[in-house]
């Protein structure tokens, strides 16, 4: 996995570029501390602000993993993240997305940002395997992840809590050909 440099990714909707200090803004700390955008995400436990911000971003430096800002191609919009976890040992590459921007939901820019990522790592000598997890209830996550092709590969029953009802985790993942 020694070839996972990245750069700049374009979709159809989307341009994906590595995520900098000049892309914490104040909508991006916004989204991070709105409860209906983060409603699925265990970020809703925290408080963020510009210095949470850059120690997340920093968690970063220094290794295999990516952090990526969504833009769109149209009016160069900042609009979301995505993450990739890459374990080098095992050719596994995990990813999120965060769709931040709500008047941006719905438009398939996520669909967009998440097939040219995933497509383009499983594209690199070395990863063998991609992989991400979503609530049962975040339905806008599992259709992503179902129309990109990944299959379902386990669930973790009742795991977590939303809005008091237990809910199960989705695990999915999908091989190189």
């Amino acid at each position: 996995m020694n070839n996972f440099i990245f750069n700049k990714l374009e979709g159809s909707l989307v341009e994906l570029s590595l995520f900098t200090e000049n892309n914490i803004t104040q909508d991006y700390i916004s989204w991070l501390n709105d409860p209906n955008i983060m409603q699925y995400s265990n970020q809703r436990f925290v408080k963020h602000d510009r210095i949470t911000c850059q120690n997340y971003l920093l968690s970063f430096k220094d290794t295999d993993n990516l952090f990526i800002l969504i833009r769109t191609k149209k009016g160069n919009k900042a609009i979301g993240t995505m993450t990739a976890f890459c374990n080098p040992h095992h050719g596994v590459v995990d990813f999120g997305i965060l769709i931040g921007d709500i008047t941006e939901w719905g438009k398939g820019y996520g669909q967009d940002a998440w097939n040219t990522l995933t497509s383009w790592a499983l594209e690199i000598d070395g990863v063998r395997k991609i992989t991400a997890g979503t609530l049962s209830c975040n339905f806008g996550m599992l259709k992503i992840i179902e129309k990109s092709g990944m299959f379902l590969e386990a669930t973790k029953k009742k795991h977590e809590i939303v809005d008091n009802e237990e809910v199960n985790v989705h695990y999915f993942c999908k091989f190189k050909s």
